[in-house]
């Protein structure tokens, strides 16, 4: 019989500051890539030296570092895989996320004892192949995003290893991720870690004896995006998936921003808690919804956990982003009723913003007496990643993020 457990909060990490982030706003782990064997290359990604500082940091915490080693290998990767995974073992990793089977067998004959996590791209949709992997020695395994909630209860019941769900964040079109369309048509292949998106673009229909004439697949004068999937949220769903033994609730996310990555770990966490002290009376409160909606996003999807979905699950009118405020600094220091800010967008002294701070509190910060690094007094902060100072009568923590709301 599964214990049910509470679900470790689990983020994505694409640079270091997203992962200071994530592990500051509430996760209980971060999942992250190296240079090379991962499926988001076109992330900042860590080289060892970094990954080394990033697993110290979270370990400080008490908290654990999961990096991705889940590209579909081909023979020129496997004959550098070896010395890579020593290497991460002797980093201290806390685990590593691996697909590919050449892959699995490699690590399991060079660092034996390093658990390993299946990844969603082994596209694993059922209880037997759980059970496969529990056998093969799986620490874990991330369950594929084509699974409803009653499927996932089943495969809980049956099998004993660990299971993690994604529970947030952009979806693939393609079944788990594994996907050709970029590689065909931009030479960047998608299972190696170069995904253009391809299902992103808009599309229109030609025929094949009438080269030059172009319609849309649908009656719309701006085309149509057939494969734009709009993006899983199952905050509502947390008891759910927690009756069903999933342990661990994953965000999807290393290529987002460091704002995106902090409030929505803000609000899993939250939500969490909440659900674990008393997941009878559980209720999405309407501020965690609220902040769902600041950063940039799709609209939202419950994809595959309620049954199928249909139509309504994709949007084919645009592939831009929602989003109601926007990220202009990050609160580095308050001393002696000054503020420390790293600017990321233009401010302007007059201005009021929204302070959120990693607690998940918010407040208000007027910016009145800006000065520059030399002590001058300016009137905005207009260069990127300038410092400044302003008047700030009450304490603020570092890494608060300070953003405005979009008019």
């Amino acid at each position: 019989m599964r214990r049910i457990q509470k679900p470790e909060l689990l983020a994505p990490a694409g640079n270091m500051e997203k992962l200071h982030m994530a592990l500051l706003y509430g996760a209980d782990a971060v999942y992250l890539g190296g240079k090379m064997f991962g499926l988001r290359a076109f992330a900042s990604n860590f080289s060892l030296a970094e990954m080394d500082e990033a697993v110290a940091f979270a370990h400080s915490l008490h908290k654990k570092v999961y990096v991705t080693v889940n590209i579909f290998a081909h023979n020129e990767d496997i004959n550098a895989l070896p010395d890579y995974l020593r290497s991460l073992q002797a980093i201290g990793v806390d685990a590593l996320l691996v697909s590919d089977f050449g892959v699995w067998s490699v690590a399991r004959e060079i660092i034996p004892e390093m658990p390993l996590h299946v990844s969603t791209q082994a596209n694993t949709t059922n209880w037997a192949a759980v059970k496969a992997w529990e056998n093969l020695g799986a620490s874990r395994v991330v369950l594929a995003r084509e699974l409803s909630f009653r499927e996932m209860k089943e495969i809980g019941s049956k099998t004993e290893v660990e299971l993690e769900a994604f529970v947030h964040g952009a979806m693939c079109i393609s079944y788990s991720g594994r996907c050709w369309l970029s590689s065909y048509l931009t030479g960047r292949d998608g299972n190696r870690g170069a995904c253009a998106q391809v299902c992103r673009w808009e599309f229109s229909l030609t025929e094949k004896n009438r080269p030059g004439e172009v319609y849309d697949v649908a009656g719309d004068d701006q085309g149509t995006y057939i494969m734009n999937s709009k993006d899983l949220c199952l905050l509502p769903y947390l008891p759910q998936l927690m009756e069903a033994g999933i342990c661990s609730f994953k965000i999807e996310g290393r290529m987002k921003s460091a704002h995106y990555a902090a409030s929505v770990v803000s609000v899993y966490r939250r939500a969490i808690d909440a659900c674990w002290r008393d997941p009878q009376h559980f209720t999405v409160k309407q501020e965690w919804l609220d902040e769902l909606e600041k950063v940039s996003h799709r609209p939202y999807t419950t994809g595959f956990a309620l049954g199928k979905p249909d139509a309504a699950a994709q949007v084919y009118t645009t592939s831009s982003y929602l989003q109601t405020h926007e990220f202009v600094g990050l609160v580095r220091d308050w001393d002696n009723g000054r503020l420390t800010v790293e600017q990321r967008n233009h401010m302007k002294a007059g201005e009021t913003l929204e302070v959120f701070c990693p607690d998940g509190s918010l407040r208000t910060l007027l910016l009145k007496e800006m000065r520059n690094q030399e002590g001058e007094p300016i009137v905005a902060a207009q260069h990127p990643q300038m410092v400044f100072t302003c008047q700030a009568a009450e304490s603020i923590p570092e890494s608060a993020i300070l953003r405005r709301k979009i008019p």
